[in-house]
């Protein structure tokens, strides 16, 4: 069967939904969405009767819950969240179970249920082979940055509130690519400039929750710039905001590894985004890491993952407190 959004977009403006739907991916706001339109399309809904939630925990009912009459209603609607049936690595009886009763029952799933895998992974071996020649097997990637601004601006557009394709491209850069942070801060822009005002990039500079990653960006600016004022400044800021230490710390160095690989890419002449594994929705970071890796030479990035690599090791053996040492990286190093 066909797996793309567009026939997901079809059955939904047709009113005609398809029995069994498996969603998967990056990009959990959009499945949530498409989720409420389904739940939408369906109707009334009676929690234990119509409408049925499983998940990993009691996962073994799913057959007798197809089989057991929606009394009362024409159909059920079974929802599944992280059932783990589609890793390679399960166990569960039910996998095999499953992929044996739907390939003998197919006819009455199709007449009684609309069933709904929701799986955070997916291996695309025996089980998703035979789901797939039944169900609209769709995995949701992460958009891309023209594709979020379009939903962005259309959000904007309906509570008549304007902005910029370069402010929209700024809210992408400091918010992250995940729809549903863009969503939240995006409302509460819409919020702030009001009815037919503006969302200017001060607004946003003022009210937009930093992604911690594009914090990293600001802070090896500052590094790379010699600032050790502003650069001890934006690591207390994520202390205060209580961003854990650790993760702090694991952040900056995959940050400097990446700036380091940037460097090799560019001395070795290969295609910086394959080096470092950007996503379609990441290739604007790539004049972002360009520009910071002419911050570094070679062995002052080599010398810096040494200290953070020493810092780990130290902090877990109680040898040094992990905010210390931080900043002493920072300054040692600006």
């Amino acid at each position: 069967m066909s797996t793309n959004i567009i026939d997901l977009e079809n059955d939904i403006k047709n009113q005609k939904l398809n029995s069994i739907y498996l969603f998967f991916g990056d990009e959990k706001y959009l499945i949530q969405e498409y989720v409420k339109k389904i739940k939408k399309i369906f109707g009334e809904l009676s929690l234990g009767i119509n409408y049925i939630l499983l998940d990993e925990n009691n996962i073994d009912t799913l057959i007798s819950d197809i089989e057991t009459p929606a009394f009362g209603f024409e159909k059920k609607l079974i929802i599944i969240r992280d059932s783990n049936l589609f890793k390679k690595d399960c166990k569960s009886q039910m996998k095999e179970k499953f992929k044996q009763y739907i390939k003998e029952n197919i006819e009455i799933i199709n007449e009684s249920c609309i069933i709904v895998f929701i799986e955070e992974t997916v291996h695309k071996l025996d089980l998703y082979k035979v789901v797939e020649q039944y169900a609209r097997a769709i995995e949701f990637k992460e958009l891309k940055p023209n594709e979020i601004k379009a939903r962005l601006k259309h959000i904007c557009s309906l509570y008549q509130v304007n902005i910029s394709d370069a402010n929209l491209t700024y809210i992408i850069e400091i918010a992250g690519t995940k729809m549903e942070n863009l969503i939240n801060e995006i409302r509460k822009l819409i919020e702030y400039a009001g009815k037919n005002g503006e969302i200017k990039r001060e607004d946003i500079e003022k009210l937009t929750i930093k992604d911690v990653e594009a914090i990293i960006f600001d802070l090896t600016d500052y590094l790379g710039t010699k600032n050790t004022e502003k650069a001890l400044e934006v690591l207390e800021n994520l202390v205060y905001n209580r961003e854990p230490l650790q993760k702090i710390m694991i952040t900056l160095y995959n940050h400097f590894r990446k700036i380091y690989l940037c460097q090799l890419a560019i001395q070795e002449k290969k295609d910086i985004a394959t080096t470092l594994a950007l996503k379609p929705n990441q290739m604007f970071l790539i004049n972002k890491y360009k520009k910071q890796s002419e911050y570094f030479k070679n062995f002052e990035i080599e010398q810096i993952l040494k200290e953070l690599i020493n810092l780990d090791y130290q902090s877990k053996n109680g040898m040094i407190d992990l905010e210390i040492g931080l900043k002493s990286i920072l300054c040692k190093n600006c």
